[in-house]
């Protein structure tokens, strides 16, 4: 039953063109779902059983914000989207999103960061992160045919929410690039793996990222997402619209673009806390 189950959702994801990284959080969660209904009919499962497993499940398990979404929403796309039954509310409240801001790094770290790197490889690949404003998963995607460099952009094909979108290729990166190109040949992908005609995989940037963040003598917990942070805030930070910042980095909503304005630090570093004010006016009198 369960591998029937995998096979099924798994046809349909496919299908649907969903995300490869959504596919496999998919599959994973209706895995666990598909061992404890084993021996049973999912399809006659009643909602109220189903409730009460995902209930104990997110309690248990002590299920992250985003795993318990995903989690859910597999299950429903299993019912939804592979049987087709009508569309189901659960009544299990869903966690609220951790209103944490973005993990931006100053432009000193980012530029120690970058130019501690001695693989041409690996900076290139970070580079182009930093300068277009990149997700890991759209950097992975790229083929040698969406750098433009006579126009210095970069296009982004089937990025998230399968949209196509062009971002900015700074020259610095562009030196970079051609450096890199030089020592590798890549084929079709930008980067590939050491198998001929492969990507290169999410966990080798991630480990490149840690590794050479170490090096630089950075201590602070940043991902590789934060350089996607770090180039919308920088950009802020010029006098960049913001209409223009949401345009580069996808954002269906100027919403999420604004969350931004509160990780900026121009405007505060032009505050003079009163503090100094008051001492300074005391030493003043004092003199």
């Amino acid at each position: 039953m369960g591998n029937n189950i995998l096979k099924s959702a798994e046809r349909k994801l496919t299908l649907l063109g969903y995300a490869i990284n959504t596919q496999r959080s998919y599959l994973h969660y209706l895995n666990l779902f598909s061992n404890h209904f084993k021996s049973e009919d999912v399809g006659t499962i009643t909602q109220e059983r189903i409730e009460s497993y995902l209930y104990d499940m997110v309690k248990t398990k002590n299920f992250s914000y985003s795993a318990q979404s995903q989690f859910i929403n597999a299950i429903k796309f299993y019912y939804e989207k592979v049987l087709g039954k009508p569309k189901i509310v659960y009544d299990l409240p869903r966690p609220k999103r951790p209103k944490t801001l973005p993990k931006v790094m100053s432009k000193n770290e980012v530029y120690k960061l970058l130019s501690i790197i001695s693989n041409i490889k690996h900076k290139a690949i970070l580079h182009i992160i930093y300068s277009g404003g990149l997700r890991l998963g759209e950097l992975l995607n790229l083929k040698i045919v969406d750098i433009d460099s006579d126009r210095m952009l970069i296009h982004i094909r089937g990025g998230k929410g399968k949209k196509d979108r062009t971002t900015i290729l700074g020259k610095t990166c562009l030196l970079v690039l051609r450096d890199y190109y030089q020592s590798y040949k890549p084929n079709v992908w930008l980067f590939e793996s050491i198998k001929e005609g492969k990507q290169y995989s999410a966990k080798s940037v991630q480990n490149i990222f840690k590794a050479n963040l170490k090096k630089a003598g950075i201590s602070k917990p940043f991902t590789v997402h934060s350089l996607r942070h770090s180039f919308a805030t920088h950009l802020l930070e010029q006098g960049i619209n913001l209409r223009y910042i949401q345009e580069l980095l996808g954002h269906s909503s100027s919403k999420t673009t604004e969350i931004y304005t509160h990780v900026s630090t121009k405007n505060l570093q032009n505050i003079i806390t009163p503090a100094d004010i008051i001492f300074s006016d005391k030493e003043k009198i004092n003199e």
